[in-house]
């Protein structure tokens, strides 16, 4: 059974939450927004509403995972963030490496002439982008080709 429908990511920050959404065919991910973080309460609120208003059907969280494979403090701050916002909204959440997006994401903005503030702008979105789209990549099925391909003929 294949699941259907657009996948939103989160890239959590201290201060920031980049927010990123797939297209409904689960191909292509794009930045969306960056929620300036507030309480829990509001923050959940919020996603709750941004989920509803995308249609998300799965929620990507990124998950710190350092190349030691241990799990530090931060990623158990966001297994215990992801447990609370689990109980305000009712699609599934899963967890996915985020080695290296915030990286990625700066000098993509940088290769795209931006600079400074723009960068601090759009970094966690772009950084959520990253996270969604290496999730979608590692799930999508084969490309469909035809059983044969047409000859030239002439």
């Amino acid at each position: 059974m294949q699941v259907k429908g657009k996948v939103m990511a989160l890239d959590l920050g201290e201060k920031r939450i980049g927010v990123a959404v797939s297209d409904a065919t689960r191909i292509v991910a794009q930045g969306l927004c960056v929620v300036k973080r507030k309480s829990r309460r509001e923050d959940f609120a919020r996603f709750s509403q941004m989920i509803d208003e995308q249609k998300a059907t799965l929620l990507v969280m990124g998950l710190p995972i350092p190349l030691s494979g241990v799990e530090g403090q931060r990623a158990a701050w966001v297994r215990d963030y992801t447990a609370d916002l689990q109980q305000h909204i009712s699609i599934p959440i899963i967890f996915w490496d985020e080695s290296f997006t915030t990286k990625q994401a700066e000098a993509s903005l940088r290769a795209r002439g931006k600079r400074g503030k723009q960068i601090k702008a759009r970094v966690d979105a772009v950084a959520a982008a990253f996270i969604l789209q290496s999730y979608l990549d590692a799930h999508a099925g084969p490309a469909p080709f035809p059983e044969e391909l047409p000859t030239e003929t002439g």
